[in-house]
């Protein structure tokens, strides 16, 4: 960005009677000057952005709530978790995996990966701070995005920018059913963010809603660690074995989709599946009629990658129930009239897109979901500078999809107005934030 801009944004600010932004320093609250992208969130997506950006020459500022990098990995996932598929399809844009990890890398070594990450092209966020608001000023023709301390109390901060970048992500806040009753229940109600391990219910009978893959591992857990575990499924679901025919159910999907329709490739996966599985609806499973890779192309649902649960319900050490009625105290009526006794209540109900609550614009994201309202592969630009990264509906692979096109997008943009940066004369106080925040 020029000094033409720099000096047409502090005389626009000086008489603006609404506007807060003061270079010299004279405002309650401090201001920032990003030349490159603003990226918010530290997750994955953000980091893949950050990097692909920084390979291309151009420098970004992730804005992140929590006190580390892929907050949801490192805070709000249990214990056992894996990746669920195999490392090639989770790698990050620009670095592959150590060779030495395994096919299903756990949790900690995801979490070391992304350490890494960061680390190898200097990524820095600023932590601890929320975002407020991001809008864009028309009148300037730039973003300002506003941020206070996620702990409540401290001195607010506004960044202006030429772009901004989405990254919180799909899986941004828990959703938490409204179930009639829940006051009344007296025992443990808990959401799978807050899940570690099954050993603090060890000699108890705990309901799980939800049938995805993580309801799936934590019922699993809650049975090795001697749990008794019942399992709520309100809807279809396909489950599909995690490997077959000696290769990763997903990557021999991917390969066969090369060669085959969709719906081809989903009849064999159904196939094969009922051979290795059984009938599944013979245990209260009953699938979807569209197929698994039809469905998720459609609404976003992933199947379920079985890693041992099956087994268990089959043998009946995880009993399958209909979706809840009401709470009781200490205990649940189900929708088939039966009432039985529980100690605890886990909540494997997935997670929501927050972009409404801190987006200032109706044009890009729904207001319904959070979510792009372009479909895959369209849905990661936006208007006057703005993208999402990580909303695809189709995991690590998508967000390095969406962090590669938002960084060549945006790297003809920075090179055409970096021709004029070496006149750039920066004021004192803008020098001092850079130096110090950026």
């Amino acid at each position: 960005m020029d000094d033409y801009y720099l000096r047409e944004i502090e005389g626009k600010t000086a008489n603006d009677p609404y506007c807060n932004i003061n270079f010299c320093g004279s405002s309650s609250k401090r201001c920032v000057w990003v030349p490159g992208p603003v990226i918010v969130g530290a997750g994955p997506s953000g980091l893949a952005a950050a990097a692909c950006l920084k390979e291309k020459g151009v420098p970004s500022l992730i804005i992140e709530r929590s006190n580390c990098i892929a907050s949801l990995w490192q805070l709000k996932t249990y214990d056992r978790l894996k990746l669920h598929l195999p490392k090639q399809f989770c790698e990050l844009p620009l670095m592959s995996f150590p060779q030495d990890f395994p096919t299903y890398p756990t949790k900690q070594q995801f979490i070391k990966y992304l350490e890494d990450y960061a680390d190898r092209f200097e990524i820095r966020p600023v932590f601890n701070q929320r975002v407020v608001s991001a809008e864009f000023d028309k009148v300037l023709g730039f973003w300002r995005v506003r941020t206070a301390p996620e702990a409540g109390e401290g001195e607010t901060t506004e960044y202006v920018c030429r772009w901004v970048i989405a990254a919180t992500g799909e899986n941004a806040e828990a959703v938490v059913p409204a179930i009639e009753g829940m006051e009344e229940f007296g025992g443990e109600v808990i959401h799978t963010c807050l899940y570690k391990s099954g050993s603090v219910y060890k000699g108890k009978k705990v309901v799980v809603v939800g049938c995805g893959n993580s309801g799936m591992e934590v019922c699993l857990d809650l049975c090795n660690h001697n749990a008794t575990p019942s399992l709520v499924v309100r809807d279809t679901v396909h489950i599909l074995p995690r490997e077959m025919l000696g290769r990763s159910t997903f990557g021999l999907s991917m390969w066969l989709l090369k060669w085959l329709p969709m719906r081809l490739v989903d009849r064999f996966l159904l196939i094969v599946s009922r051979l290795i599985l059984g009938d599944t609806g013979r245990f209260g499973l009953d699938r979807p009629q569209l197929g698994p890779l039809e469905l998720k192309n459609l609404s976003g649902k992933t199947p379920v990658l079985d890693v041992g649960t099956l087994d268990k319900i089959k043998s009946g050490d995880i009993k399958i129930c209909p979706g809840i009625k009401r709470l009781r105290h200490q205990s649940v009526e189900f929708t088939d009239g039966r009432i039985e006794n529980f100690d605890a209540i886990i909540l494997a109900t997935g997670y929501k897109s927050n972009v409404p609550r801190w987006l200032k614009e109706n044009e890009m994201f729904s207001e319904k979901d959070g979510l792009p309202k372009r479909p895959f592969p369209n849905g990661w630009k936006g208007q006057c500078g703005l993208y999402a990264v990580g909303f695809t509906k189709r995991g690590l692979l998508g967000a390095s999809m969406d962090a590669k096109n938002i960084a060549a997008d945006i790297e003809s943009c920075w090179r055409t107005e970096s021709k004029h940066l070496s006149a750039i004369s920066w004021p004192y106080s803008m020098q001092k934030h850079i130096l110090s925040d950026y």
